[in-house]
């Protein structure tokens, strides 16, 4: 019997590797990352405890988010405003 969350955890697993494409110490990295903690939980069949891991996924993806906003943010700042030294 097919997992009924096995496309949400798909879909988990897509948006994190999109997001991983811009992460700071480079997309190989972070996919192999990724790779590993997904490996990691391969065999879990317990729905409860699949429904905590892919709410973790979503917090690490709002993370994800926020630091991209914050580098943007700080790339702006730069840009227009003089430093303070």
């Amino acid at each position: 019997m097919a997992n009924p969350l096995r496309g949400e955890v798909f879909r988990l697993y897509k948006n994190l590797l999109y997001l991983g494409r811009e992460y700071p110490k480079g997309a190989a990295y972070f996919r192999e990352r990724l790779k590993s903690a997904f490996m990691k939980n391969k065999d879990e069949k317990d729905p409860e405890k699949i429904k905590a891991l892919v709410a973790r996924g979503d917090f690490v993806i709002k993370e994800l988010e926020a630091l991209y906003y914050l580098r943007k943010y700080r790339a702006m700042k730069k840009r227009y405003y003089e430093t303070e030294e």
